[in-house]
């Protein structure tokens, strides 16, 4: 039997509590309506007495967060390339021995895989994971007789944990810059733009609960610029996300050089392809140049601290990106870790290290002396566009998502509010939120889920029999 849809938790009308996260940071006695679609409808500041009826709670509320990078059937791999056997290991072999579970997870094992993922980067603070999907095809590399399998899959699997998704078909057409096809070992992969466009298409059409559809190109390697061109074509009246793998590594800006005479930043920026739709995914590796020509066309950036630590991928410019006011979001893509509090974490000190310097991301010049402060305004101002929304946080308009924070354990116990959100950022280990809000419901209530154990059940099953007979060096 399926496990229930989580969509029919609890939902409260009104909420109320001593100090939320809004976008001008902590204000006091807060009280939060709900409409009927499960969106705010008006958050008001200084309400001394909740009105009858509401919901009080008494610890401090922020906004979910949204995952701006997901690869959901990586997780199968995460903790499993943590050795290495020959003289040199790097993202390239890495992706190589990644694709062992890529060529033979089946779209049941895909569910509980990103079951479990879900449920766990719910716990993280997360309320909407945008998946960057390109596993589309079944182990043959033949289409599903319902070519989006795979992608129902991941939409089922967000449904039993009541998390939203903004699922994105991936094109994927060629092995790299000087490759005509696909190699053996991502025959899973191939989609073209016209598969891409209708893939997204009947995914909006599906007008399923929490499901939104965005479009991807996997990379300038793995893309035609005729393919580019021609989804980008597709897309001009296109209102939803439009996200790419760029510039994560140095041999792929090498690459791009050689075959295009252009780092790749530069090449989309002058292909005339860039608006505010756009998420540049890692763009590790920018010169100045390619920074404020991203800033000029109103892309965003999307950056994945932990992952691009675990693949020895390198540091982004995270000062001159901030000082360039470009958006930023961030996503936790091949899940060896998933909290946000984390990614922010790895983000801040990754730069504290290149550059000898603390609290590299505070702006005292802005009146933002806070480093944890910047960082989860910025990330929040940024969260709508590469998910698909219009708006995000608490605001009239946007969904009513919730994150409850401890109030008598974990990072923050016994400090001031306003070191609260330092301390929850960068005092580990962090703990699990209390309670969690998804569109106006209860997703968590007390760290309890209403699928947890059968969600943990399917996802071991999965495992065992994904990694039965394969020994992963």
């Amino acid at each position: 039997m399926p496990d229930a849809p989580a969509r029919g938790a609890e939902r409260p009308s009104a909420l109320w509590a001593p100090w939320a996260w809004l976008p001008s940071g902590w204000r006091a006695e807060v009280l939060l309506t709900i409409d009927g679609d499960g969106c705010w409808d008006d958050v008001r500041t200084g309400v001394r007495r909740p009105p009858a009826g509401t919901t009080v709670l008494a610890a401090p509320l922020l906004p979910g967060m949204v995952n701006a990078h997901s690869h959901a059937f990586q997780r199968a791999f995460a903790g499993m390339a943590e050795r290495r056997e020959s003289g040199a290991d790097d993202f390239w072999s890495w992706r190589d021995r990644m694709y062992s579970v890529a060529l033979r997870i089946t779209p049941a094992q895909l569910s509980a895989v990103a079951a479990q993922l879900y449920l766990e980067l719910l716990r993280g603070g997360y309320t909407q994971v945008c998946e960057f999907h390109y596993l589309q095809r079944d182990p043959e590399g033949q289409p599903y007789p319902d070519a989006l399998e795979m992608a129902w899959s991941l939409a089922e699997a967000a449904d039993t944990v009541g998390i939203g998704l903004t699922l994105m078909p991936a094109l994927y057409e060629r092995a790299g810059f000087a490759e005509q096809s696909l190699r053996p070992d991502q025959r899973r992969f191939s989609a073209s733009a016209l598969d891409v466009w209708n893939s997204a298409q009947r995914i909006a059409s599906s007008r399923r609960d929490l499901v939104n559809a965005g479009l991807v190109i996997h990379s300038l390697r793995a893309a035609s610029p005729e393919s580019i061109h021609a989804l980008a074509a597709q897309a001009r009246d296109f209102d939803g996300p439009i996200h790419i793998h760029v510039a994560e590594q140095i041999a792929e800006v090498d690459d791009c050089v050689a075959a295009t005479g252009s780092r790749p930043i530069a090449w989309l920026a002058s292909a005339r392809v860039l608006d505010r739709r756009w998420q540049l995914v890692h763009a590790t590796h920018a010169t100045p140049t390619e920074i404020d020509a991203v800033a000029a066309s109103g892309a965003g950036i999307v950056l994945c601290p932990t992952t691009e630590a675990n693949l020895g991928d390198g540091f982004a410019n995270l000062p001159a990106w901030l000082a360039a006011g470009v958006p930023m979001s961030i996503g936790s893509d091949s899940h060896v870790t998933r909290d946000w509090r984390e990614e922010l974490r790895w983000l801040e000190y990754g730069q504290r290290l290149v550059l000898w310097r603390r609290n590299v991301s505070a702006a005292p010049e802005a009146g933002v002396s806070s480093t944890a402060e910047r960082l989860v305004g910025h990330v929040l101002r940024s969260s709508a566009r590469p998910a698909g929304a219009t708006v995000w946080g608490f605001v009239p308009g946007a969904r009513a998502d919730v994150l409850v924070a401890e109030v008598d354990g974990g990072t923050a116990l016994g400090l001031p509010l306003e070191r609260r959100m330092d301390a929850l950022v960068f005092s580990s280990p962090a703990g699990r939120w209390r309670d969690v809000m998804v569109a106006g419901r209860w997703t968590l209530r007390h760290d309890a889920h209403r699928n947890d154990s059968a969600i943990r059940e399917r996802f071991v099953r999965a495992m065992e029999d994904i990694w039965s007979d394969t020994r992963e060096s």
